[in-house]
C-alpha cells in the first residue's frame, strides 16, 4: 500500500518511520492521503516544461493554476510548469486563505492579484502579477466577492 503524507515537518519523520515499520510505502503520487487537520502543502511537485525535470515548487511562487482537461499548468512570475495531479486535489492541498478557485478550471493566489476589472455580466477579469488575465466566472462571482470582502 502507498500513501501520501500531509503532516507538519516536525511530525513527518516519526509518522513516516511508523508507517514504514508496518510495510506502508510513502509516495507523493498515492491516491490515499494521510493528513493533519489544517495541514496545507507549502510545495507542489511539478515538471519543468523546458527541461522535462521534476522539481519541488514553493506555493509562495504560484500565481495561478489552470486545468486543460488532464493537463495542469502552474504559472509563476516567470515560468510555466506542469503538475501531475487533478485540480480538485491540488485545491484541497492549498491554504484557502491564500488560494481561491475562481472558475471550473482556474485557481489563483490572492496576493498575486494586480487589478480587478468588473464586467457587466457578473464576472470579473483579474490581471495577475505576471501579466496574465483570468476570468472569475459567474458561478464563482459571489464566492470571489465574499472572499475579498467586496
Amino acid at each position: 500500500m502507498k500513501v501520501k503524507l500531509c503532516v507538519s515537518r516536525e511530525r513527518y519523520q516519526k509518522i513516516k518511520d511508523a508507517l514504514l515499520d508496518h510495510g506502508i510505502e510513502i509516495d507523493e503520487n498515492a491516491d490515499l492521503i494521510i493528513s493533519e487537520r489544517s495541514c496545507f502543502e507549502d510545495h507542489l511537485m511539478v515538471k519543468n516544461l523546458k527541461t522535462n525535470e521534476r522539481m519541488v515548487l514553493s506555493t509562495r511562487e504560484i500565481v495561478s493554476i489552470e486545468s486543460f482537461g488532464h493537463f495542469i499548468e502552474v504559472h509563476t512570475q516567470d515560468e510555466v510548469y506542469q503538475a501531475v495531479d487533478r485540480l480538485y486535489r491540488i485545491e484541497g492541498q492549498l491554504d484557502p486563505a491564500r488560494f481561491l478557485r475562481i472558475s471550473h478550471s482556474v485557481i489563483i493566489a490572492r496576493d498575486k492579484i494586480k487589478t480587478i476589472t468588473p464586467t457587466l455580466s457578473m464576472k470579473f477579469i483579474l490581471t495577475m502579477s505576471n501579466g496574465r488575465k483570468v476570468d472569475v466566472t459567474r458561478s464563482y462571482y459571489y464566492i470571489f466577492k465574499e472572499w475579498l470582502g467586496i
